[in-house]
């Protein structure tokens, strides 16, 4: 996993980051080290730039706090609530070839009581309505509302009613490509992770259940 948030050249700041989130490396024998010295190098895992580094970090730092909660390590989903909901901002970063598939998705309208399409404040309250940050752990499939959609379970304080909020992945019609042709955002959700029904089939097949979703914004 230490792979994954290894960066490019392009990105110091990050590998600064990465660098301190990292474990001291124990003391190698010097019979080891002669031995180490002649197997060539792997190669790091590059991380497409596209996610901002600082959430990245953070992202890292909760797999880190949350790894036994986690079933499957291969993919990571990270959404970034800085980012208007007229951008791509859910992340699905493969942890073994540090590709990123980029999607759009619609935060709760809680948080952002004027449909500004940035996401104002976060809230983890019933009757809210607003997007909760923080790690989450995917869960089960189940027919809901709006079709086949995908069950969260909060690993964090701020979104620990996740569940029992009924917060999950799903699509909806104010979450397709259209709503930011016509009017430069998408509508918003009463807290779920919504989006296009075409992105919904690529996020339950690539994330599953048993995965980290992280989400959160940097001010």
């Amino acid at each position: 996993m230490a792979g994954l948030f290894a960066t490019t050249a392009q990105s110091q700041t990050l590998a600064q980051i990465v660098a301190n989130l990292k474990d001291p490396a124990p003391a190698v024998p010097a019979v080891r080290q002669a031995v180490a010295a002649t197997v060539p190098a792997q190669p790091k895992v590059m991380v497409d730039p596209v996610i901002n580094p600082q959430l990245l970090a953070r992202a890292r730092a909760s797999f880190d706090r949350h790894r036994s909660s986690l079933r499957h390590t291969d993919i990571v989903g990270i959404t970034d609530f800085s980012r208007p909901s007229g951008e791509h901002r859910f992340f699905l970063l493969n942890t073994q070839t540090g590709r990123v598939d980029k999607h759009l998705v619609a935060h709760g309208r809680g948080s952002d009581p004027d449909h500004s399409g940035y996401v104002e404040r976060f809230s983890n309250g019933f009757g809210s309505y607003a997007s909760s940050h923080g790690a989450y752990v995917t869960g089960d499939y189940y027919p809901g509302k709006y079709g086949r959609s995908m069950k969260l379970a909060g690993l964090d304080a701020s979104n620990s009613n996740a569940e029992a909020r009924a917060i999950v992945v799903h699509s909806a019609w104010y979450a397709e490509p259209e709503q930011v042709r016509e009017h430069g955002k998408l509508g918003r959700s009463e807290g779920c992770f919504a989006m296009s029904y075409q992105s919904l089939q690529e996020v339950l097949q690539q994330l599953g259940p048993g995965r980290l979703l992280y989400a959160d914004k940097i001010a």
